[in-house]
Formats: structure tokens, sequence, C-alpha cells
């Protein structure tokens, strides 16, 4: 079956066809370690995890390449703040670090490579020298230049006219500009105090004279510009054309159109054939985002809630659709979890046990699996829809909440086939961990709050509390837990 992708170049939803489905070459625009990752920093590492997570697992072999932007100026705007060390270099391995942890603890699929600028400062002066030498850029004042105009293809990605768009760079670039759109591929000397100080915290003293890590070049002294990074490391890693680059949507202008500009400039080819924008993550109304301050990290968000909670929380808006950060959204996605945690339990404690046997088979069950498997892949297909994918798995605990409840004697064969389909479409592809350590006593714990909760319920009924006794069951309805009242008591099926 074919996948479809929505490519932010041409506007459209389009199929997916690979130079070559056995290597498909993916580059995922990492973070600038200059700060603590944040959920909406994992929004983007998740998305773009299950995406290649599901490529790999429909039969594609695919190449992952993830970069890590420890040269900036942002970088050097926190040297010196406690525990951070007094050099750029100090400051990007701390960030790096913490950034790798906070991959872990998501539970990312480790790409193939994540490349650091800092170790590929020769394969960038080789490309901006292949731009000079074609053209494209050119030097002023010992910084380096590209020449948007020379580009006939500038803004295609965006949708943006050259000469209507607004300067880049910082003013004392200006200057030295053939056109104000022109960008920085090399930039002369280090960071000086203004722009670094432009992302100092108020807190700490102002930085004064020219800061940051350098390097000799044919240019002179100086440091990278920050879109040319991603294409020498695409192009080292990967190749002069890739299949797939996926970025937030924050990146489509200015980074990724220069990033298509000098790619395409320099080899001659497509750069990408697919661009894939996750939507922002949003908090009361705004991008969540660390210069705002309105953030939540990932180490907080795990610890406090656990690596599954985050990722279903993540995964349960599609990648091109908008996503809340809230107290509601949070909650939905816990109780997403623990209705799949909690069918993945009860499933594989029935299997084995003695009550599974080989003969019975119930065909709802059966025909629930076969269902859940091709909703979910239906919807990865169409554009990694992973909520669409999530509701399938989600009719399947309830499929298997119904085999468990009402009966005796359990399809073994069934009740095999659910745990395998939430282990690896829930595990493989959206990178869920059913075996998280809670195991067994997390399920007999909350079948025991749930019986709490019933007796509870059943008292305020008795008591005539009903519109208390309504709420009680309407709350566990929203865990996936019904409740039917009959003559004989109530009716539960988790």
């Amino acid at each position: 079956m074919t996948q479809y992708v929505s490519n932010t170049r041409s506007g459209e939803q389009e199929a997916f066809e690979p130079d070559d489905p056995e290597n498909v070459l993916v580059y995922t625009c990492g973070l600038t370690v200059s700060d603590d990752a944040h959920l909406g920093h994992a929004r983007l590492w998740v998305q773009s995890d299950v995406m290649t997570r599901w490529l790999s697992h429909a039969g594609y072999g695919v190449r992952h390449v993830q970069n890590v932007t420890d040269v900036n100026e942002k970088i050097v705007a926190r040297v010196g703040a406690d525990g951070l060390g007094d050099t750029e270099a100090a400051v990007a391995a701390h960030y790096t670090q913490s950034v790798i942890d906070d991959m872990r603890a998501l539970n990312l699929a480790r790409a193939d490579v994540y490349p650091r600028v800092s170790e590929h400062v020769p394969e960038i002066i080789d490309l901006i020298g292949d731009l000079v030498d074609a053209g494209y850029a050119y030097e002023a004042g010992n910084s380096v230049y590209f020449d948007v105009r020379r580009f006939e293809e500038y803004g295609a990605l965006s949708g943006q006219q050259v000469d209507e768009l607004d300067p880049q760079g910082p003013d004392a670039e200006q200057a030295e500009k053939r056109h104000p759109a022109d960008f920085a591929l090399w930039k002369a000397g280090g960071v000086s105090p203004d722009d670094a100080n432009t992302h100092r915290d108020d807190e700490l003293p102002p930085l004064d004279g020219e800061r940051g890590q350098t390097w000799a070049s044919p240019w002179g002294e100086g440091r990278p510009g920050w879109h040319i990074e991603c294409s020498a490391m695409a192009m080292t890693h990967l190749d002069d054309h890739i299949d797939i680059h996926v970025g937030g949507q924050d990146l489509v202008f200015p980074h990724h159109e220069n990033e298509i500009a000098q790619s395409e400039a320099a080899s001659g080819e497509r750069f990408a054939d697919h661009w894939l924008h996750v939507r922002l993550l949003e908090t009361d109304g705004e991008k969540m985002s660390s210069s705002l301050g309105n953030f939540f990290t990932v180490s907080n968000a795990v610890a406090e809630r656990g690596p599954n909670v985050v990722r279903m929380l993540l995964v349960s808006t599609s990648y091109t659709q908008r996503q809340t950060y809230s107290e509601a959204t949070v909650s939905e996605a816990t109780q997403r979890w623990e209705r799949l945690q909690r069918a993945h339990e009860r499933a594989a404690d029935a299997i084995d046990s003695v009550a599974a046997h080989a003969k019975p088979a119930d065909d709802a069950l059966r025909t629930a699996v076969a269902d859940a498997r091709g909703d979910f892949a239906a919807a990865m297909r169409a554009d990694f829809n992973t909520r669409a994918a999530v509701s399938a798995l989600l009719e399947l605990a309830s499929a298997v909440n119904r085999h468990v409840d009402g009966t005796d004697t359990y399809d073994y064969q069934g009740l095999h086939d659910a745990v395998d389909a939430f282990e690896t479409l829930g595990g493989d592809v959206l990178g869920l961990q059913f075996d998280d350590g809670a195991g067994e006593d997390a399920v007999s714990l909350a079948d025991d709050v749930i019986d709490l909760v019933l007796d509870v319920r059943e008292q305020e009924r008795t008591a005539g509390n009903y519109e208390r006794a309504d709420d009680l069951r309407d709350r566990l309805e929203a865990l996936g837990v019904s409740v039917e009242d009959t003559d004989d008591g109530a009716t539960v099926r988790r």
C-alpha cells in the first residue's frame, strides 16, 4: 500500500516514493543546545521517531540523521552561568548530555548518527568554498554571504518573494551585504557582545569582547553561520539528495529555505524530496518556547508523568495539526495510556492462566485484532496520523476487556495476537513501553482502585445520591470502564 506524506514544498499530501526503498534517507533538524529541552522540542523528536519507526516497520530500510547544533550565539550567551562553564564548548557539552539523557528517557530509537557542528567545520568550509566558486556566494569583510537573487527558486518553500523579504541577520551585517535578505555562511571573528547579550539572562552580568569558538578559513578566522551547518552534515552523512527532511514548523523560514538554496546551488540536485514540518506545541495560546518562559522541560515531565504518558500526549495529535499542552490534554493522555496498559496486562495475564485454551475461538476478538492492525496501518500510511493509530489500539483494548470480562474460557490465540498487536504497533512503532517496571502490581492496583470506586458508587446509590453516583460512573467510563446498572446490580466491563 502507498505511503502518503504532507510536503511543505509542494503544499500537498503526496505519495512517498523513495529512490531506494532499502535506503530511505531521513534528516531531522535537531536542537541548539543552549538550554534544557522542553516538550515543544520533544514533540518534534517523538513525531520524527514514530515516522522512522513506522517506515522501518513497513519494510523500508531507513538511515536517520539528527544534528546537534553546538555552535551558536545562544550558547555563548550562557557562558559563566552557574554550573555551565566558562566556554561555549563547555556550555554545549553540558546541554548536549542533557539532550541525550532526555532522548533516552523518552525511549527514542537512536538515530544512526548525531553529528555536531563543531566536528564538521572542515566540511562546512568546503561547502562554502564550492558556493563561492560557483558564484552563489561572495566574500565581504572576511565574512561570506549567500546571494539569494542568484538562486531562482528562493522562496519556493515558504511562498515568499525575495524583494518582499525582511533583512536577515543582525544590523551589523547589513552594510556588507548586496541584498538585505542575503544570509551569512561564514561570520568573521567570534560572537560580538551585542549578539550574545541579546540572548543573555538578565541576572547574569553582560559579556564584553568577542566570545565563542573560531576556526581558520580561507576568508579569515571566524565561525559558520547557522543555516550552512545542516546542509553540510546532511550531505556528509546521507547524500546530496535525501528523501525526507523533518523539522519544526518555525524552521520553514529562514532556516529550511536557506538550506534548500545553499544545498541545491552547491550540488545541482534537489536537496530533499519531501519536507515534513511538525506543528508547534502551544500553551495558553502561544507556542511553547524557552524565550517566552512558558515551557515544561522534558526531564520534569518524564519525572512527573512517566515516559509513556508523555509519549502518548505527543502522539495523540497528528504532526500536521496544532497541539495544546494543558491539564486536560495531559489527563486525556494519562487515561489513554492506562487503558492500553491495563488491556495489555489483562490479556497477558489471561493467556498465561489455565483458563486459556487452544480450541475456543472468539470471532469478535480475532476480528478486532485484524481490524486494529488494518486501521493502524491505514492511519500511519495516511501521513503518519498518530491520533487515528492510537484510536485503533484503544478499540482493541475495549475488545480485549470484553473478552476477558465475558467468558471464563479464554481464546489463547486471539489474546496472543492482541498482545502482539499492542507490543508491535504500540511498542515498536509508537515507542510505548508496556513492560515499564509496573507490571502486574500496577494492573492489580488499578483493578483494586476501580473496585473501591464501584463500592463507593454503590453506597451513594443506596443513600439516594444518584447525581454523585452518576458522576462516578462517568469518571470510570472516561477511564475505559463501562458501568451498566441492572436489577441484579452493576455490570462492569474494563
